[in-house]
């Protein structure tokens, strides 16, 4: 690049000789050079007036060089790579699961004309969000009470299915549902059936340990209508959930 710029200065140095203003004189440079010495002299040889400019001779090649290779120990650092994004959850608009899958132990308080009961089963449900706050839910639980009348254990079996309402935070999630189904006691008792209609209302929260497992605490008002007549309930659940 040196030898470059020193043959550009001594150019420009010779463009700025005088030239003759006069046509003829113009008309017959070809001839001349033709006729002269010069042209069968090597074009690459450098002209003897050309010399290089004051102060470029003491400038160091390195100059003339980039960086990273005139100082290969010196090599610019590599930028670090950005460190990867978080994994993000399958959802729609929260980026999380669509399905919850929950089971737990649950209580059952059952209170009738005919016999009051403390029943201890499991309470199991699926829900599936179609955006990130609504769901459907269906549920079933079992509830199983120590011996009356003559031996007979007390189970008691409630089934449904409604919508749920659910504020999903990172952590926290309250939730509220109604599930509206049906419901199955023993003993049979005489004069009446063993199945009636059954309303589930009441809400829990959930709280997310990881990014598909939480742990559940829910409790409900249970109205059923056994022995042709209503009976409110109360029920409490402790469970896990399992988000996929």
């Amino acid at each position: 690049m040196v030898v470059f710029l020193m043959l550009g200065v001594g150019c420009a140095a010779r463009a700025q000789q005088a030239v003759p203003d006069s046509p003829a004189v113009l008309r017959n440079v070809a001839a001349e050079f033709s006729a002269s010495p010069a042209a069968g002299a090597n074009s690459f040889e450098p002209a003897a007036g050309l010399s290089p400019a004051a102060g470029f001779a003491a400038l160091p090649v390195s100059l003339a060089l980039p960086v990273s290779l005139a100082l290969p120990g010196n090599a610019a650092p590599e930028a670090s790579p950005s460190p990867a994004p978080d994994p993000k959850f399958i959802y729609g608009g929260r980026d999380d699961f669509r399905w919850q899958l929950a089971i737990g132990a649950d209580w059952l308080r059952f209170r009738s004309s005919v016999f009051n009961a403390s029943a201890v089963g499991v309470n199991a449900s699926v829900t599936y969000f179609t955006n990130e706050w609504f769901g459907i839910e269906g549920s079933a639980s079992t509830g199983f009470a120590p011996e009356i009348f003559q031996k007979e254990h007390v189970k008691l079996v409630v089934y449904g299915g409604g919508p749920k309402i659910a504020w999903r935070e990172r952590k926290w999630e309250p939730w509220m549902h109604l599930i509206v189904g049906g419901s199955h006691e023993q003993p049979q008792t005489a004069g009446n059936s063993r199945n009636s209609y059954a309303i589930e209302a009441g809400g829990g929260a959930d709280y997310r340990f990881n990014p598909r497992f939480s742990g559940r605490l829910e409790g409900d008002w249970v109205r059923t209508g056994f022995f042709s007549q209503s009976q409110n309930n109360f029920q409490l659940m402790g469970g896990v959930v399992f988000h996929f």
